[in-house]
């Protein structure tokens, strides 16, 4: 433990890193799932079946075969070949995360009253204006605990990428393991504490979001 506490602001920016790939991909997997979403309940049908293979697809493939893609697979095929590490992993992350967000994001949707859109629809609203103005804003209001859950997951999903040569806090709580064998279990230890600190913060924003959108009724 010794050499954790003596190299402590390598743990920090480890763990900053790691925090920079969670909001990242946070942010990235959000706007991605809002468009996947819409469109899947969208009126055109090529555009439904396109978000309903992607997500169907994507649910079920590893986080790890995403990231091989991305970080091996696509510079071959031309794709991300200058890209920064921290962008691929970001790319990576959130192009898996943003299904798991559509499908929170939908059931938020279909939990919004038939007759408020289809009042939107009688005063003349298309179907973005209807989105944007009625149906979304609510449907976020419901979805706030699964897409909490989702988001959480993603931040423990971040370190996949240290597979691929990302120094987040899975690859630096490895290097320490690494050079203190006999420590291994505190260095566990203490490196969970820190993704339990993360976590916490995302379910406390997440709850304040909740009693604020509560109270505003």
């Amino acid at each position: 433990m010794e050499d954790v506490f003596s190299n402590f602001d390598l743990v920090l920016k480890a763990f900053w890193l790691t925090v920079q790939l969670a909001f990242l991909s946070g942010v990235a997997a959000m706007l991605l799932g809002t468009l996947l979403a819409a469109m899947r309940v969208g009126p055109v049908a090529v555009l439904r079946g396109v978000a309903s293979t992607y997500v169907t697809l994507v649910r079920n493939t590893p986080l790890l075969v995403m990231c091989v893609f991305v970080f091996v697979a696509s510079p071959n095929l031309g794709l991300f070949v200058d890209t920064p590490f921290l962008l691929k992993g970001t790319i990576a992350i959130s192009l898996y995360t943003a299904p798991f967000v559509a499908e929170a994001i939908r059931s938020g949707i279909n939990a919004v009253p038939v007759g408020q859109a289809e009042a939107a629809r009688a005063i003349g609203m298309t179907f973005a204006q209807n989105m944007r103005h009625v149906v979304l804003p609510q449907a976020f209001r419901a979805t706030v605990p699964p897409l909490a859950s989702t988001l959480i997951a993603m931040t423990k999903n971040t370190s996949v990428v240290a597979v691929f040569g990302l120094t987040e806090a899975t690859a630096r709580m490895r290097d320490f393991v690494n050079d203190n064998a006999d420590d291994t279990i505190a260095i566990f230890l203490v490196f969970a504490l820190g993704y339990i600190i993360l976590v916490e913060l995302i379910s406390l924003a997440a709850l304040g979001l909740e009693r604020h959108w509560k109270a505003a009724r």
